[in-house]
């Protein structure tokens, strides 16, 4: 059994996987932020990135858009599309935290509820920046192999996961 068909048969189980760990992010990062919704602002505002007068909006609307994304990763619709919105939101936390790092801000990133200002010892930049590595991994595979398994875009389009399609996406020099 070559890569072909080995991939062929598991990528659809593991965008699965990975369609759903996505989703299940967005909803813990913003649960917490519909809790106090002001703290979400309070994160926002800390990055010292944003205009005054957007922090207010930007914070407020931040847990919808994770719900909608969420919840679009949930049953499978507008797949890749989704996973490209989550790239760009994944590129701005980074350079959101490589921003606050840099400039000697000491705060919580506030993606799972909290945020602001905080004591230089609970700053963990590092630990953040690799968390969205791990992030930008799971968007960038979704990104490229957006078919799976239980999915409104198979049933959608008339059938479940046609990895054969995705595998336009490997280089050849991989698929032998």
């Amino acid at each position: 059994m070559g890569f072909k068909s080995r991939f062929a048969t598991v990528q659809p189980w593991v965008s699965l996987l990975v369609r759903l760990s996505m989703a299940i992010i967005l909803f813990a990062a913003a649960i917490p932020k519909f809790a106090d919704i002001q703290q979400s602002v309070r994160a926002v505002r800390a990055y010292q990135l944003l205009p005054e007068a957007v922090v207010p909006f930007v914070g407020t609307m931040l847990p919808f858009v994770e719900v909608i994304l969420g919840a679009l990763l949930l049953v499978g619709a507008f797949t890749r599309w989704a996973a490209v919105v989550w790239l760009v939101m994944m590129a701005g936390f980074t350079f959101g935290v490589i921003w606050a790092w840099s400039t000697g801000l000491n705060i919580d990133c506030g993606c799972f509820g909290g945020g602001g200002e905080v004591a230089e010892s609970e700053t963990n930049y590092p630990m953040h920046l690799l968390e969205r590595v791990g992030f930008i991994a799971l968007g960038t595979y979704l990104a490229i192999w957006p078919r799976s398994r239980f999915s409104a875009d198979g049933w959608l389009s008339g059938g479940e996961a046609d990895p054969e399609a995705d595998l336009e996406s490997v280089p050849n020099d991989v698929r032998k």
